[in-house]
C-alpha cells in the first residue's frame, strides 16, 4: 500500500511538472543593441523642443515611442547636441543639454557635444559671438571660450556622462566668433561673407577650445567641422591654415546636404574629400551632418545606403550622422528630415540598420 502511494505521487508530481511547463509564459528575447565601431548618429537638438510643443513620435506600425529609443531600435548608436551659450527662449543651453544627454546615456548610446559659441545658429552664413562676449579683449574671449566649454562638459561628468566626440565650433567654415575689430576677430574671409579675418585668431581659438576639452575629458575626440564635406579646395584652404598656425583638434568633421540629382556625384567628391585629408593631414573624419528632403525618402535612402558604406570602408573615418532625423510637420521650416508628416520614420531610416 505504501508503495502504491509512493507511486501515485510521483505521478501527481510529474503531471504537475508538464501542467506548469505548458503554461509558463513566453517572452520574446531583449534586443541585443550594438553600440560600438562605426558611429551611426542622429543630431536632436530639437527634440526636447518638439516634446513641450506636443509633437509625438511613431514606429512604422504606428505604435507611440521615446524619440531617443525609436532611433536605437532603428539602427542608431549615437547622440549629437548642439550647445548655444545663453539662447533667449533657453533650448539648448547647459540643462536643456544635460537633460537630453542624460537620456541618450540611459538607453547606452554614444554622444557628440556641438558647442557653438553663440548664442544661436553658427554656420556659414553667421558666426556672431554671444552677446555677453561682446567687448571683450582677445584673452578674455578665450578664457570665457573655456569657462564655457568646462562649465558644459563639467556638467555631464558631474552625471558620470561622458562624451566620446566634442565639436569647437560648428561649420567653421567662415570662421567663428566675428568681429568688426580685426585684433579679435575669429573670421576666415574668401567664403562669400563679407567680415574681418584673422587667421591665427581663428587657429588659436579652435587650440583654445580644444584645450578646454581636455581638460575635462582627456580622451574625448576634438572635432574641427566645415561645411560643404565635398569641397575639398574649401577643406585644403581651412586646415592648411590651421597646421601652419599649430592648431589643436584629432577629427576632420563634414557636412553633405546633396540634392536628389546631385548625390551621386556630391558623394564621390565628399569620399575623396575624407581621403585627401586622411592623407594630407594624417587625421581622421567623420560626416557629422547629412540630409535630404524627407518626401525624397527612396532616394534619400539610396544616397545614405552609400554614403554610409563609402565611409565605412575608409578605416579612419568614425561614423556618419543625420541632422535631426525626427524633424517632421515643416517644423522650424526645416525639410530635410526622415520622418513623414504623421512623426513615422520614412524608408531612409533603413540605411542605418545595414
Amino acid at each position: 500500500m505504501k508503495l502504491m502511494n509512493i507511486l501515485v505521487a510521483g505521478l501527481l508530481l510529474l503531471g504537475a511538472a508538464a501542467c506548469s511547463d505548458d503554461d509558463k509564459p513566453t517572452f520574446p528575447e531583449e534586443p541585443i543593441y550594438d553600440m560600438t565601431g562605426f558611429a551611426k548618429g542622429a543630431d536632436v537638438s530639437w527634440l526636447t523642443q518638439m516634446e513641450a510643443s506636443g509633437k509625438k513620435f511613431y514606429t512604422a506600425s504606428g505604435r507611440e515611442t521615446e524619440c531617443m529609443t525609436l532611433l536605437r531600435d532603428l539602427g542608431m548608436n549615437s547622440i549629437r547636441l548642439r550647445v548655444w551659450v545663453n539662447p533667449s527662449d533657453g533650448w539648448c543651453n547647459k540643462n536643456d543639454v544635460l537633460a537630453k544627454a542624460w537620456r541618450a546615456h540611459q538607453l547606452g548610446m554614444r554622444l557628440m557635444i556641438d558647442f557653438h559659441y553663440s548664442d544661436v545658429w553658427a554656420d556659414p552664413g553667421s558666426q556672431h559671438k554671444p552677446a555677453a562676449w561682446e567687448g571683450l579683449s582677445l584673452d578674455e574671449l578665450k578664457a570665457a571660450m573655456t569657462a564655457h566649454t568646462k562649465d558644459v562638459l563639467s556638467a555631464l561628468k558631474d552625471k558620470s556622462i561622458t562624451p566620446e566626440w566634442v565639436q569647437v565650433g560648428n561649420e567653421t567654415g567662415p570662421g567663428m566668433l566675428w568681429d568688426t575689430d580685426a585684433a579679435v576677430s575669429g573670421g576666415m574671409g574668401g567664403n562669400g561673407v563679407e567680415y574681418v579675418e584673422n587667421k591665427k585668431n581663428f587657429s588659436d581659438f579652435i587650440t583654445t577650445g580644444c584645450v578646454a576639452v581636455k581638460e575635462v575629458f582627456p580622451n574625448a575626440k576634438v572635432i574641427v567641422h566645415l561645411q560643404g564635406g565635398d569641397d575639398n579646395n574649401l577643406y585644403r584652404w581651412i586646415f592648411d591654415v590651421l597646421k601652419e598656425n599649430n592648431a589643436q583638434y584629432d577629427v576632420i568633421g563634414m557636412s553633405l546636404y546633396p540634392g536628389t540629382d546631385t548625390w551621386k556625384t556630391m558623394t564621390s567628391s565628399c569620399i575623396a574629400n575624407m581621403k585627401d585629408m586622411v592623407s594630407r593631414y594624417n587625421k581622421e573624419v567623420m560626416i557629422c551632418e547629412v540630409g535630404m528632403s524627407w518626401d525624397e525618402a527612396a532616394t534619400s535612402k539610396e544616397f545614405l545606403t552609400e554614403l554610409i558604406a563609402q565611409s565605412k570602408a575608409i578605416d579612419e573615418c568614425l561614423g556618419v550622422f543625420y541632422w535631426e532625423p525626427q524633424s517632421y510637420g515643416g517644423w522650424n521650416g526645416y525639410t530635410l528630415g526622415a520622418f513623414d508628416e504623421s512623426g513615422k520614420p520614412t524608408v531612409a531610416m533603413d540605411a542605418f540598420n545595414q
